[in-house]
């Protein structure tokens, strides 16, 4: 199909819950993704941060088709060797006890309020069950995590939405002291909210978030879900700001392009949810964990700096052109501010130029794959300052 009749049968046959942008994918390899026409892109957006070692990479098909041809689903009601693998690897290179596995972000951030509501509710009774979280957050798209995102816009249209969720302003340690209160059970927050602009907190917040946590027996949760997995050059980002959470949650990056999320817990709540409690269809799945494997394999310290090494290169070279007023993130998760030019007209731009980029609120996006080699990054460099000039 040529890309006229993909759009036709998409606009006829989905629904329209995406703005998408006027490109149809047919193939990729690393950091370059072939349209149905044969046109060639730079991408800087592994697929929102999903494909961490960028479209194809062979060791990691290598991987995920041995499986395939294994045993590709069996439930969660038998156990299988690629799930307690990640586990154990997750698990063993945080110091956190135990995982749960989903299949999204946003489904790994409900099995944390959940568990933060049962800790508290179990430990002080059951109105004990408000879960504070930032302004300008971003936690998913069901209910409950649509509620905890700190974000005005998104709660409209879908009413009632869940109670006992309250907000407080990022690095305002004095509005944080001040929105907890005897009710609360848990703080949640990401170390850089995303959809809120790639705009990162600052490390004496996330210290009196955890303090306060600790000193009031709330659990401390951090949404790793975009920031994970080797994305801001450590395999978590909270490791960044000397914390330890009580939950940790992932997602995106650590499948390499298959769905798989989950949680981390801590010795405090790793054994708080039992049968029956939480559960999944698909979470932990075999080819999905193989994926996993494989990402993690790669995702020694050599490569991690790396990361760093990119992130800061892209940065530098970000920073000196004129229309750029700022840029902020960690590693390979960048927010590029503009003094005059749209973000969302650049992107459009920059896309029939040949790159691939995002937005996030007023800036553009950047969340190429961590694999992506400098010759890539120039070439992509190169089509956005062109556009930005």
């Amino acid at each position: 199909m040529n890309k006229q009749d993909i759009k036709k049968l998409d606009q006829e046959k989905i629904i329209g819950t995406y703005g998408r942008y006027d490109m149809a994918a047919d193939s990729g390899k690393g950091a370059v993704c072939t349209d149905t026409d044969g046109k060639e892109y730079i991408d800087f957006t592994a697929g929102i941060g999903v494909n961490s070692l960028g479209f194809c990479d062979d060791g990691w098909v290598k991987a995920v088709t041995a499986q395939l041809k294994k045993l590709q689903h069996v439930s969660n009601l038998f156990y299988t060797e690629p799930q307690v693998r990640v586990a154990d690897i997750l698990t063993e290179r945080t110091g956190m006890k135990k995982a749960f596995f989903s299949n999204s972000g946003a489904e790994a951030n409900e099995v944390a309020i959940k568990t933060a509501r049962k800790y508290s509710n179990n430990k002080y009774g059951n109105d004990i069950n408000w879960i504070l979280t930032l302004e300008n957050s971003f936690h998913g798209r069901t209910m409950a995590t649509i509620t905890a995102t700190g974000q005005d816009h998104y709660h409209k249209d879908f009413y009632p939405f869940m109670g006992h969720f309250s907000y407080c302003k990022p690095d305002d340690i004095e509005d944080l002291e001040k929105k907890v209160t005897d009710k609360t059970c848990a703080v949640m927050l990401e170390i850089v909210q995303g959809e809120g602009g790639v705009v990162n907190l600052q490390k004496d917040f996330v210290k009196a978030v955890e303090d306060l946590c600790h000193r009031k027996d709330m659990v401390f949760i951090v949404d790793e879900v975009q920031t994970g997995i080797g994305r801001t050059g450590k395999l978590f980002a909270y490791e960044y700001f000397d914390v330890k959470p009580d939950i940790v949650t992932f997602a995106k990056g650590i499948g390499g392009g298959l769905p798989i999320g989950g949680a981390l817990f801590s010795e405090k709540v790793c054994d708080v949810l039992k049968p029956g409690n939480h559960g999944t269809t698909y979470g932990g799945n075999p080819v999905a964990c193989a994926g996993a494997l494989e990402v993690l394999k790669r995702l020694d310290d050599d490569f991690l700096r790396e990361v760093e090494e990119k992130g800061a290169y892209m940065k530098e070279k970000l920073s000196a052109i004129p229309e750029v007023a700022s840029v902020s993130g960690m590693g390979l998760m960048l927010g590029v501010e503009l003094k005059e030019k749209k973000a969302k007209d650049v992107v459009a731009k920059a896309l029939s130029n040949g790159l691939m980029a995002l937005t996030a609120k007023e800036k553009i996006r950047l969340l190429p794959p961590l694999t992506i080699t400098y010759d890539e990054i120039n070439r992509g460099l190169k089509i956005l300052e062109d556009v930005l000039k």
